[in-house]
């Protein structure tokens, strides 16, 4: 058995993940770039749940995220439109700590 092999014979189809190499610890090479329109269906729907709701649609620990990841998530959208989606959300966030 060689250093190339491993307990059967067989030659590594993976590297290693230890292994030298200059690109190991280089992230992919895709871009992550979002779909507006994905991003704004899904602040939509966000938005929709917290206007209908009589009390906290969600857990604090949930509420609390979600008044972190809205507003960032609103920065893939047109300037304008993002202000608004956070106003909105912003106001019914209020609203709705306010009913517990």
């Amino acid at each position: 058995m060689t250093d190339s092999t491993d307990l059967f014979g067989n030659a590594p189809t993976q590297g290693s993940l230890f292994g030298a190499g200059e690109n190991r610890m280089r992230a992919p090479d895709r871009q992550l770039t979002p779909d507006p329109e994905v991003v704004r269906q899904r602040l939509r729907s966000l938005l929709e749940k917290a206007k209908t709701a009589n009390k906290m649609p969600w857990s604090e620990r949930h509420a609390r995220m979600w008044q972190t990841v809205f507003p960032n998530m609103a920065k893939w959208l047109p300037p304008d439109e993002a202000n608004q989606l956070r106003f909105e959300f912003a106001r019914e966030m209020e609203r709705l700590t306010k009913a517990v």
